[in-house]
Parts: structure tokens; sequence; C-alpha cells
């Protein structure tokens, strides 16, 4: 590969749509990626582990050459990509036009790989000799409950001293986001014909005024707590499911909330235990919870990241990614990358050719910049 536009191409055609997502699209796709990156490390002396978390979905963890002894930092982004449902163009052609790179991935997040595998690529001759040891660490499952990145950080933090996460920051450092949890909630009833509603009870209507409560006396709970650069926690109910038809009184009726945690309000225990606290008439039944993440902005990586890129521009952002795993396990970790937000998991996805350049430049600068 010549480029790192040709690089993003390959990557873009390699389907890894996340399969809890979007199931049969690409089973093994993520471990095609990972091969994809191992043989191009491999020509400047890294050496590639495939770490299975989960049956035929690895993590790929590749050690940069040279001396064990440095402290290692790593360049993480993730395997996989969201699904392909309702997309307006191709998804897998990595097709060029109008200076941009279109497919699914090309924002998120194999833009930002491309730019660092292109960035290791651009110092092959100074990675064994710097101070410090650059790894590459591509995450398998981001897109759903990030097991990749969770188990990396069980097995391996005692072994980095920071991570850059790639995502579509427009080369802006993320350090600090808000944690997430999904949480469904369960409301009982009792079915009976719907001519005599008066003989049951409308498990969905209790849902409905148990969901009323909880805008009220939960969101006033997630009000007290705030951080200065994310503000403060918030929800929203997503999905509300009940009944069987509509002549029967539902017996059951379920919602799912997306609720966004800030540092403060977890402090001391898990977001599900807070929202348990203020269900009264109906049950939590599931719940998966993702770390909020927050750096110091003074510091030392930080700053050593500023000295190298003086007009690196800090900033926060309501989104999860699978840093904050790694920030929660003692790995100081930031996102970063080129390309837009806006465009990740779009119908018609693509980067700028020019973001991706910048974006290589960028790394690039930043790897040579570590044996100043």
């Amino acid at each position: 590969m010549h480029s790192v536009v040709e690089l993003l191409e390959a990557l873009v055609q390699i389907p890894s749509v996340n399969p809890d997502g979007d199931p049969g699209v690409s089973p093994g796709g993520e471990e095609e990626v990972a091969v994809l990156v191992s043989g191009f490390l491999q020509q400047y002396g890294f050496n590639s582990i495939f770490e299975e978390v989960e049956p035929g979905r690895p993590n790929l963890i590749a050690r940069a050459p040279g001396s064990e002894g440095r402290p290692r930092i790593l360049l993480g982004p993730h395997l996989d990509t969201v699904g392909v449902s309702g997309m307006t163009i191709d998804p897998f052609s990595g097709s060029i036009s109008d200076g941009k790179i279109h497919g699914r991935g090309t924002s998120d997040t194999k833009g930002p790989m491309a730019a660092m595998l292109w960035g290791l690529r651009e110092n092959a001759h100074l990675l064994e000799k710097l101070p410090i040891a650059v790894d590459f660490v591509g995450f398998m499952g981001e897109e759903s409950r990030q097991p990749g990145s969770r188990h990396f950080a069980k097995n391996h933090a005692h072994q980095y001293d920071f991570a850059v996460a790639g995502e579509p920051t427009s080369l802006e450092a993320v350090y600090c986001t808000k944690g997430c949890l999904w949480a469904t909630v369960k409301a009982i009833g009792t079915a009976t014909h719907a001519s005599q509603p008066h003989l049951g009870e409308n498990a969905i209507l209790k849902l409905l005024r148990e969901v009323e409560d909880l805008q009220s006396s939960f969101l006033r709970n997630l009000s007290g707590f705030h951080h200065p650069v994310l503000g403060q926690s918030t929800m929203n109910v997503g999905m509300i499911s009940g009944g069987t038809r509509a002549n029967i009184v539902p017996a059951q009726a379920t919602a799912t909330l997306d609720i966004r945690t800030v540092p403060a309000l977890v402090k001391d225990e898990p977001a599900s235990e807070i929202l348990k606290r203020h269900l009264n008439n109906v049950k939590l039944t599931h719940s998966a919870e993702s770390p909020p993440m927050s750096m110091p902005a003074n510091h030392p990586w930080l700053v050593k990241l500023q000295e190298i890129h003086l007009d690196l521009k800090l900033v926060g952002a309501p989104w999860f990614s699978d840093a904050a795993h790694l920030s929660a396990a003692g790995i100081p970790a930031i996102c970063l990358g080129p390309g837009s937000i806006d465009q990740a998991h779009t119908a018609d996805e693509f980067i700028h050719i020019s973001d991706l350049e910048e974006g290589a430049a960028w790394f690039t600068k930043m790897i040579a910049g570590l044996g100043s």
C-alpha cells in the first residue's frame, strides 16, 4: 500500500459489522481486519498476538520492535463497525469521489485506524530507538458492550502508561467522557378482556406512570452532580414495548433507558444501584454499564502532546468508548483521530481525504516527538 488512502480503502472493503447489532452480516470480519493490520505491521518489526475474547473475535495486540524494558503506550482503535441497514451507499466499496472516501467505518473508526498505522509506518526507522514503545491494539466489539477493551484492561492494564483510543474527534483530544447505563425496567400487570379493563391491571399504564415519576425524581437526583466540562447526567427513554393485542389488558411492559453519567454521580456506586432506589412499581431486569472517564487537563501525557502539537485542543464528549474501560483500569486514556463524529453511523458515511491525510501527519509527528 503506497498511501494512507489505499490503506483505508483496504480496511473498509473488509466488512466487520459488530454481530451483536447486525447478526450474519460479516461473521469473522473483525478477525479479517486484524489479519490485514497484523500483516501491515509485521513488515515494520511488530510482533502480533491474536487474543480471542469471544469465539472467532480476537483483540489484536501488536508489540513494537525494540527493547521490552521501555515504558509502553498504545494506539487503540476498534476493529468493528455498526450495522449497515438503511445505508444509501455501498457500505464496503471504499469508493472515492468529491475528495472523500465512502463506506462504513471510514469515519468510525477505520479512518483513525489508518492514520495511526500510517504514523507507525512513517516512523518505522525510529520505533526501536524511541525511549517509549508504541504498540498498536485493535479492540473487538466496541460498538456493543466493549468486551474487547474490558478484557484487555483486565489483563494488560499494568503494562501501559498511556492510551490513545482511535475515534473521529477532528484531531481534538477528548480527555473526559460521560459514562452510560442501559437499563431495562419491567412492569407487571394482570391480563383481562379489554371490554372489562377494571378487572385487570394495565402494565403499560403502570410503566408510563413510573417513567413520568423518573422524569421528575430521578432527574432531580442527576442534576445534583455536575462536571465542569461534561455538564450533568441525562436520561433518555429510548424504547417502550408491551402487550399482545388491542383487546387484551397488557400483563407486562418494558422500557429501556439510556442514562449518561458524569464521574461525580458514580464515584461511590454504580448508576444501576442509584436507579434502583428510585423505582417503585417496576423492576430493573437488565443493565449494562460503561464508566465515565475524566483525565486531569494538566496530566503529564496531555502536556507532552501539547508540546508536540502546540494547537492541540482538549475537549469533553457525551459519548463513551473503549478509552473509558482503559481509564477505569488505571491507564490514562484519551480519544483522538481524524474525521468528524457527525459522520459516524450515518447512511452515507465518509471521511474527507484531506482530514485522513492530516490525521496521518498528526500521528507521524506525535510518534516522532516521543523521542524529544
